[in-house]
């Protein structure tokens, strides 16, 4: 999980400082909560980051997806992209 994006999605724009790389409930514990809004609960954060689609908590992978789709569809119409180069696409 990633506690910043929980927090954005929960509580847009929040003020708080620390670190959210760790992703844990210690790390979100330790955050010093500047915010006027009440500091959410961990729960509350881990559901809202439960909640974002796939491809805002995953964005390399839904470009991998996407990428892999297009070139179905291109393959299915007998296109590859280098004949989409060749079109200057």
């Amino acid at each position: 999980m990633d506690i910043a994006l929980g927090i954005e999605a929960l509580m847009p724009a929040a003020q708080y400082f620390g670190s959210t790389t760790a992703n844990t409930k210690e790390a979100f514990d330790n955050l010093d909560w500047q915010d006027e809004r009440a500091k959410p609960t961990w729960k509350q954060v881990q559901d809202a980051y439960a909640a974002l689609p796939e491809e805002i908590k995953n964005p390399e992978l839904a470009k991998a997806q996407a990428k892999a789709t297009a070139e179905a569809k291109l393959a299915a119409l007998g296109l590859t992209t280098d004949d989409l180069r060749a079109l200057g696409l």
